[in-house]
């Protein structure tokens, strides 16, 4: 099903962005933070809010961030803290954020620099924070290395408390964490998908020969992971039984490069891709046998997945969120700086 956008777009963002993150923690409103991506201004970190009634996006602050931002995430137990990976002329580093008050001011002062995560020396790829509940822990990823950090964010500290190797593995390119599992990790290398557990440092099991550009646990349903990759399109899988998908969906019609469980529904997927969409699919998977979920008088084998495709946009899609605060909502930010925020709602009526 092909359509156009009837979203709500947010004309804020002056330069070119790959970054945007749903501000979980603040459960008053739907909220993002988005981050730019310029070689020679200054880059930008948004924070946008929905009006409440209003089909208006606004900014609640507009912050100074001094390289590119190439990872971005929100902290999920405090709406006031973020993180960035960044590149300057230097080298690429790492940094936990905390947003000032802001107190109604029409010029957003400077945000603070709680805390760098300097102990690594290979290119830093991304940062995770454990999405569920309050964790002391951090974990950062870089080319050849896992960290693992012990955070405190009130004494502005981090420490490293283990380090894993990918030894002989190609490099490591980003990752995810397990919400159900404090203690479980998923990376991604150019060529396959580790599972790391946290407590030895050690790899546990792995999918292979899979150029896979990205991964995401479902929140919702436990060993169910959603993975983005370049031959095969989205996959959903079974940790359990990883020798075999439990479903394959198309990919984009150029790289399928994100893809996100939805917080509530957990049969809902969007994904996205530098064919200038997001897609948002119904994916019905069961978790006690290697085939979908067949519920009687239910042919879901025959199911078209594909809810909906948004297209109205003209530059590569890097970055997705859902709201945690309204499922039924998700944000989109195209390469050109353009953030959209669309509506499921008229394609639940499938689900």
């Amino acid at each position: 099903m092909q359509g156009g956008s009837s979203g709500i777009v947010y004309g804020g963002l002056k330069y070119q962005a790959r970054c945007i993150t749903d501000v979980r923690a603040d459960a008053g409103s739907t909220t993002f933070l988005a981050g730019t991506l310029s070689l020679k201004e200054e880059n930008e970190v948004h924070l946008i809010r929905l009006l409440p009634g209003e089909n208006e996006l606004v900014c609640d602050g507009l912050f100074y961030h001094p390289n590119e931002i190439w990872d971005l995430k929100s902290c999920p137990f405090d709406h006031r803290l973020f993180s960035t990976v960044y590149t300057s002329g230097e080298g690429y580093g790492a940094s936990v954020w905390k947003i000032p008050e802001l107190y109604g001011q029409s010029n957003s002062p400077q945000l603070e620099q709680l805390f760098t995560l300097d102990d690594h020396t290979d290119k830093i790829r991304c940062v995770l924070w454990w999405p569920l509940g309050k964790h002391d822990k951090l974990i950062s990823i870089d080319d050849r290395n896992i960290f693992l950090w012990n955070i405190d964010p009130s004494n502005k500290s981090a420490k490293v408390i283990s380090q894993g190797s990918a030894d002989m593995l190609p490099n490591l390119r980003g990752g995810a964490w397990d919400p159900h599992n404090h203690n479980a990790v998923a990376t991604i290398t150019d060529s396959s998908l580790h599972f790391w557990d946290l407590r030895s440092m050690k790899r546990s099991n792995a999918i292979e020969h899979a150029h896979i550009r990205d991964v995401d646990y479902n929140p919702k349903k436990q060993n169910i992971i959603a993975t983005a990759e370049d031959e095969f399109g989205i996959r959903l899988w079974d940790l359990r039984m990883l020798k075999h998908p439990l479903k394959d969906l198309p990919g984009h019609s150029h790289w399928t490069w994100a893809v996100r469980h939805n917080p509530e529904y957990d049969e809902l997927i969007l994904s996205a891709g530098t064919d200038s969409a997001v897609n948002l699919w119904l994916a019905k998977v069961g978790t006690d046998d290697s085939g979908p979920e067949s519920p009687s008088g239910s042919p879901t084998r025959q199911e078209e997945p594909l809810l909906h495709s948004y297209t109205d946009y003209e530059d590569s899609i890097y970055g997705i969120a859902w709201s945690s605060h309204d499922p039924s909502l998700f944000a989109s930010l195209s390469y050109d700086g353009r953030v959209v925020l669309e509506s499921v709602k008229p394609h639940l009526q499938r689900k």
